[in-house]
């Protein structure tokens, strides 16, 4: 079967080619992809070819496929797990496999399998170690956008607690606590306000940061105070642009302090700020992955001792994580709509990859089915003066609260372009 996709020659060298796929083994799986999200990490592996720690050094000579934020259907099982998954399943992909200490992953590290391709075959690894995910919600971006959701999953997850007198750590958030998310209206930070809402473990007093109050009056649109004061939930939203910050994240703890604080930027003065808004046992979680080697911020030792403060890091989800997502995405718990701002086919993929740092807003979600280029949600309206495409589509996303939507997906894959 032939198939188009986006494959990794070297550094910069992103190549968009239609080639044969081999007939499947016995122990293999082809699946057609619908969607992938684009993800810093893509960029990240374009940019240093093998260079990267995921991408073979002969990739110039075996390509790889780009894109591990995928979606789609099976279309033909092999013999080996015709028990387990059939013709015309959903899936998802958790990329991280963590095959006995190596790093290959799909969207990384192999010719036949990543997110930016109409067909793909999926290895035998992938299902060993349980990888290959059932998926059974509506649309398939939310598939997609399961594992950037796993990493705050994971996140959450990772949170600790000590027990007064021993040496247990409690894990996961304080239940009916204090929260702060700090530099929390990004994509990812909307997903985390989404998470500490709807997930099974809640907070009693969630605030949320950023020095934009757009960005601000935007997440408080779609996540509003009222909706979670209905779950028992204090939501407050706090420009901390001007004036003393901690002074303002203190007085709503009266002066106690927060059980888990995350930050979202690698920022120093960010990091700082949550260190001094920590209560006792209070845990740190450093979510935001910096690109510098050398990043540093200081941490009040002082109450580290006293206090209790400590601090905690993670990397991604693990299937687990993804598992959770799925499932409450398919409960309709989380909506990871949130985080996409905009939409492509896959002829946009090379110069979106290439080019992530420098588009501003959320995900950028790609339909490998069609042909598109790169378009912001917040321009649907002003594009569909003269394409009845977007029309359409500014329509729909006017009932949605400008959040694309299942509605949006169907209505886009029906109307826009076949890739070629």
């Amino acid at each position: 079967m032939k198939t188009r996709a986006v494959r990794l020659y070297g550094k910069n060298d992103l190549r968009l080619e239609e080639f044969e796929l081999p007939e499947i083994k016995e122990d293999e799986i082809l699946a057609h992809i619908i969607s992938d999200s684009i993800c810093m990490s893509s960029y990240k592996a374009s940019i240093q070819g093998p260079d990267h720690k995921r991408v073979p050094n002969d990739v110039a000579q075996n390509p790889v496929i780009i894109g591990h934020e995928f979606c789609g259907e099976i279309v033909k099982v092999g013999s080996k797990w015709a028990n387990q998954f059939k013709a015309g399943d959903k899936f998802s992909i958790q990329p991280a496999i963590n095959n006995e200490g190596s790093l290959a992953a799909p969207g990384y590290s192999y010719r036949y399998i990543g997110g930016d391709a109409t067909y793909v075959v999926i290895p035998a690894v992938v299902m060993e170690y349980n990888c290959l995910l059932k998926y059974t919600g509506e649309a398939f971006f939310c598939g997609s956008l399961a594992e950037p959701q796993s990493c705050i999953v994971g996140g959450f997850h990772a949170q600790y607690h000590t027990t007064q007198g021993s040496y247990v750590h409690k894990m996961g958030i304080v239940e009916g606590g204090k929260c702060a998310i700090l530099a929390g209206v990004g994509p990812m930070g909307l997903g985390a306000i989404d998470y500490a809402l709807h997930g099974d473990r809640r907070p009693g007093l969630l605030v949320v940061t950023d020095i934009n109050q757009e960005r601000l009056d935007r997440a408080a649109s779609i996540f509003t105070p009222e909706a979670a004061a209905k779950d028992g939930i204090k939501l407050v939203y706090l420009n901390t642009g001007e004036g003393d910050p901690v002074e303002k994240l203190m007085q709503l703890t009266d002066g106690t302090g927060y059980d888990d604080v995350f930050v979202f930027a690698p920022v120093r003065p960010v990091v700082e700020q949550g260190d001094r808004i920590l209560g006792k046992d209070g845990c740190l979680n450093f979510f935001a992955g910096p690109t510098n080697t050398e990043f540093k911020a200081e941490f009040n030792f002082y109450n580290v001792h006293y206090a209790s403060t400590h601090i905690v890091g993670t990397s991604g989800g693990n299937t687990a994580d993804m598992i959770e997502s799925l499932e409450l995405m398919s409960q309709g718990r989380l909506n990871p709509a949130v985080m996409v701002t905009h939409i492509g086919g896959l002829n946009a993929v090379i110069d979106t990859t290439l080019n992530l740092p420098k588009i501003p807003g959320g995900k950028k979600l790609i339909y490998n089915n069609i042909n598109l280029e790169l378009t912001a949600i917040a321009d649907f309206e002003e594009k569909g003066k003269t394409d009845p495409l977007f029309a359409g589509l500014a329509e729909i996303m006017k009932r949605s609260n400008n959040l694309w939507c299942a509605e949006a997906e169907k209505y886009l894959l029906e109307h826009a372009p076949k890739a070629e």
